[in-house]
């Protein structure tokens, strides 16, 4: 790699460091830590929660659906924006008001108000363990970007860099450092893909002309794709808008519910159509790379047996000029940061404030539950790194953490929102049973019909489970909950009182 590119690279990672730390003298408790001292605008946000679901995993992801499926792989973010609106309109009201009454740093602890601590213990587990698996994808993602374009860079030297410096910012600077620097990766990527990715890929592969000339042509359809693809892409995706911590912690961020809606709708329209076409395109101009023979010189002479999800870091490497290399990998590790740090994040809020603090109480010191936040977030990043070392698929390894989240939390978190007779037992057993069906059907590797995903399976579980317990258990009324509503129609009265 020239010089340049590399100095590049060493400027953009001292950028993102030092955004970290110079947050690190400002956070004084873990208010400011975890959701930014509930006060920041829609922009900041939007970017930083479209940058946080794009992100590597599926940077990296979309480009090996690109060099598999074509065009096509575009419908996966096109969930994405689905989960966005819905929950923008049915989700955030909601929440929004509920996280300034009661002071929410987690998304668990709605299910303390709604159900009981020991509901909310289960989700602060079933919540960190998602998330250390998918910070785990993107710190995998990174580390085979960094591979592919340093040679001499081993696998799990790349692995170790890459979390060492997601982890490092993350730990010093928390919420805000994360949103801020998410919001300039997201700035990165989106000018590299524009002026730089897309144009350069499109004429090294020979434009149109090159591309028709050797992909099959359903590789250039939206057609494409099968109906069981959409249906598994929108199972697990479209339900972690409803129970993603990352997303929960942005919400409680923001300083209003019409914050939040805005915030929301922006990052949908970056989902889809701008993210997926981008991402899919790279790989599919990666894959006509491959059938050109343009990687042979790195040993890639047969496109079936390359994995898919290294095609577009090659191809920038082949086809990029000295200067060009360095920002658009920068591009490109942006995204990853952006959602790894996020996730470490989010992951390091459930340890702490869901499952710690259970136990280990710690109110009224915040500079010590401050400094237990910043350990528990270090310590947590080095589990995400052991498990990135251990795995091979970008990808999988993130539908995988999707799917155990989904599976045991999106019934629950419905019924505490819209259904009166949700109860506690319904709650406990609809995650647990959930959750335990997805990772038994996908550890024991058993395939439903028609090849749908194992979410689905353990969803129809969760959603069974949680209506009958619903009917034959007793509900709990929690005090902080109904003190809450009763000040929402006091509030309410007054108004119509007033007009």
């Amino acid at each position: 790699m020239h010089p340049i590119d590399i100095a590049i690279f060493i400027l953009y990672f001292l950028g993102m460091l030092g955004i970290g730390f110079f947050f690190y003298g400002k956070n004084k408790n873990t208010e400011d830590y975890y959701v930014g001292g509930r006060n920041m605008g829609s922009t900041h946000i939007g970017l930083s929660v479209v940058a946080t679901d794009v992100g590597g995993g599926f940077s990296i992801g979309l480009g090996g659906l690109g060099f598999v499926m074509g065009i096509s792989g575009s419908w996966m973010l096109f969930t994405g924006l689905v989960g966005a609106w819905l929950s923008a309109v049915f989700l955030i009201p909601k929440v929004n008001r509920l996280s300034k009454k009661i002071n929410l740093l987690t998304f668990p602890q709605l299910f303390e108000y709604f159900y009981t601590p020991r509901v909310a213990l289960l989700a602060g587990i079933i919540s960190a363990i998602g998330y250390i698996g998918f910070t785990s994808s993107q710190i995998l993602a990174g580390a085979k970007l960094a591979s592919a374009t340093f040679p001499t860079l081993s696998m799990q030297q790349a692995l170790i860099i890459m979390g060492a410096i997601a982890v490092a910012y993350t730990v010093a600077g928390g919420l805000k450092a994360v949103i801020y620097t998410d919001t300039v990766q997201w700035i990165i990527l989106m000018a590299g893909l524009v002026f730089i990715g897309l144009p350069m890929g499109y004429f090294a592969v020979g434009g149109y002309e090159g591309i028709s000339a050797v992909v099959h042509p359903e590789m250039l359809s939206l057609a494409n794709i099968s109906w069981q693809d959409l249906v598994n892409w929108g199972v697990t995706i479209i339900p972690i808008w409803f129970v993603g911590m990352t997303l929960y912690q942005r919400i409680y961020a923001c300083r209003d519910e019409k914050t939040a809606r805005r915030a929301w709708y922006l990052a949908g329209l970056f989902e889809y159509p701008v993210m997926a076409f981008m991402g899919v395109l790279l790989g599919l101009f990666a894959r006509v790379g491959a059938d050109q023979g343009m990687f042979e010189y790195m040993g890639y002479g047969n496109p079936a047996e390359m994995d898919s999800e290294m095609g577009l870091p090659v191809l920038l490497r082949t086809v990029l000029p000295a200067g060009l290399t360095g920002l658009m990998l920068s591009a490109y590790f942006s995204a990853i940061m952006s959602t790894a740090d996020s996730c470490l994040m989010a992951a390091s809020g459930n340890v702490v404030t869901d499952i710690l603090e259970r136990f280990l109480p710690l109110e009224g010191d915040d500079r010590k539950t401050l400094r237990t936040s910043q350990i528990a977030t270090l310590a947590i990043g080095a589990i995400a790194l052991f498990i990135a070392m251990n795995m091979q698929n970008v990808l999988d390894l993130m539908l995988l953490s999707y799917a155990f989240m989904v599976s045991g939390l999106f019934v629950p978190v419905l019924g505490a929102m819209y259904w009166k007779r949700s109860t506690p037992t319904a709650a406990f057993w609809g995650m647990l049973l959930g959750g335990g069906t997805t990772m038994t059907l996908i550890l024991l590797d058993i395939t439903l019909p028609f090849g749908l995903d194992a979410n689905i399976a353990g969803i129809s579980i969760s959603a069974l489970s949680f209506i009958i317990l619903s009917y034959v258990t007793p509900p709990k009324i929690n005090p902080a909950i109904v003190a809450v509503m009763t000040n929402e129609k006091h509030e309410q009265a007054q108004g119509a009182t007033f007009h």
